[in-house]
């Protein structure tokens, strides 16, 4: 049966895609040969010579469009009665805002809540301001306390769907997927200093066993 909620319906397609043969396409294109190495460590580290606001921008882009096909995956799993709040396990809730239209934060369903999240960030990154695809458009000079705030949010989807859905993901066959995107995103944060530890908490165990397994 097809449950109502705007989500289901409409899975989100990721609309963020990087002009093919621009700067940020080679530099797409580099992260995906030396994630294709395995060592994702190594792939993380800024290239040489690179800017750095660029390449936090390519991988944000990235980790949504990465976050998006993976929570695409459970959708039918997360809905009104089946997550009423959002959360990460019993001792995580989120409230939304955006500072813009929700300033003060409102408790809703975690289908309702990706959904706010999600098309917060596409708005971000689909602002040229913010996100600038053409060469020599310089970043702003918030860019990093930007990119900040959205893979911090990001991260919450990623923590939603361990704590709550784990076992769907399980029975589609997706952990492999799920834990390598994980990996990577954790990496690249821990690499740049890009989400604080207290945010983290959720999945602190996680963390450390995906860091012990690489050391």
């Amino acid at each position: 049966p097809i449950s109502s909620g705007s989500r289901s319906s409409k899975t989100f397609k990721p609309k963020k895609n990087i002009p093919e043969g621009s700067h940020q396409y080679e530099l797409l294109k580099h992260a995906e040969a030396t994630l294709g190495s395995g060592n994702l460590r190594q792939a993380v580290l800024l290239p040489e010579g690179e800017d750095l606001n660029e390449w936090i921008a390519v991988n944000t882009v990235d980790f949504f469009n990465q976050i998006n096909m993976l929570y695409g995956t459970i959708t039918e799993f997360c809905t009104e009665s089946s997550c009423p709040v959002m959360s990460a396990g019993p001792r995580y809730e989120y409230h939304w805002a955006d500072g813009t239209n929700i300033k003060k934060p409102i408790k809703c369903s975690a289908p309702k809540y990706i959904d706010y999240l999600m098309t917060w960030v596409q708005d971000q990154l689909d602002d040229e301001t913010l996100f600038p695809s053409k060469i020599g458009v310089p970043f702003p000079k918030n860019f990093m306390s930007v990119a900040k705030t959205i893979l911090k949010r990001l991260f919450r989807v990623y923590a939603h769907i361990y704590h709550q859905h784990f076992d769907s993901v399980m029975r589609l066959q997706e952990e492999a997927h799920l834990n390598t995107s994980f990996k990577h995103f954790i990496f690249f944060v821990q690499e740049f200093n890009l989400i604080d530890r207290r945010e983290l908490a959720p999945l602190h165990e996680l963390i450390e066993k995906l860091g012990s397994k690489d050391r």
